[in-house]
């Protein structure tokens, strides 16, 4: 019997060739580059007090819009997949709107949506909260950026979830809580895992919806990206590339723990 799809041989071959020609050789790039500097230069460019600040902002905005984004999305996703309302079909579009914005206009939108004399920017500068040009105007387009993800990786789940376990915990006299924490949340465990996961991965190397609300204050909202921008325009492509090499390898750290995390999900789920 012939198959539609190639040998095994061959198409391992091509996968390995995309992947590598995709994938590998750019990170070999990323990875060999910096050395250029010597084990201490890098030491010395990734330890920067600057670069440091950049790192830790980029990555602790990052995880946190992705934890924003997991009760935020479930609820949009609860609210689409569960109910029936005029609109409903605009709104399930409306969440694809940061896939479909170019990221630079995306960020020219949030900042003039946040900034002290914009629409949301205005009342809360009255409150004494400032948005744009803070980190804290990093976060809020981190978490933009990264909702779609956390709503399409728990709507199907969602979808396909059968109502039988919720009737059954209501007949027992379960309150709506109880079966939201007991039977709904451990069903939607690992899709909410995987959904902040794509989240946080999505945008810690985001630079186009960030560069503009952010600021770029050096030590303040400055994001590890715009230094890697920067440090290419002087052209010290070393010292960009271990900035780069340093993000790869917290970025595959954190990833790593996700994925711990959807691991033990997936054996509590057997």
């Amino acid at each position: 019997m012939r198959h539609p799809l190639p040998g095994l041989g061959l198409a391992l071959g091509i996968t390995w060739l995309w992947l590598g020609l995709v994938v590998l050789v750019p990170l070999a790039a990323l990875v060999i580059r910096p050395w250029e500097l010597g084990p201490a230069g890098v030491w010395a460019v990734v330890t920067e007090p600057r670069v440091l600040a950049a790192l830790r902002l980029s990555f602790g905005a990052a995880l946190l819009a992705a934890l924003v984004d997991m009760p935020i999305g479930l609820l949009i996703a609860w609210v689409v997949v569960r109910y029936r309302f005029p609109g409903r079909r605009l709104l399930d579009a409306a969440v694809d709107l940061p896939f479909a914005l170019p990221t630079a206009v995306a960020g020219l939108a949030l900042t003039a949506l946040y900034a002290p004399n914009g629409w949301l920017g205005a009342p809360l500068a009255a409150l004494g909260v400032k948005v744009a040009f803070t980190p804290l105007g990093v976060a809020v387009a981190l978490a933009f950026v990264g909702l779609p993800f956390v709503v399409r990786s728990v709507e199907p789940v969602l979808r396909d979830l059968a109502r039988d376990a919720e009737e059954a915990a209501a007949t027992l006299g379960a309150t709506r809580g109880q079966t939201l924490w007991r039977v709904v949340l451990p069903a939607l465990g690992l899709a909410l895992a995987s959904g902040v996961a794509l989240a946080f991965a999505r945008a810690v190397g985001e630079y186009g919806s960030v560069i503009f609300i952010a600021g770029n204050m050096p030590m303040v909202s400055e994001i590890a990206p715009l230094l890697i921008v920067v440090q290419l325009e002087q052209f010290d492509y070393a010292a960009a590339a271990a900035i780069g090499l340093a993000m790869l390898g917290l970025s595959f750290l954190l990833l790593l723990g996700f994925n711990l995390l959807q691991r033990r999900l997936r054996r509590g789920l057997a």
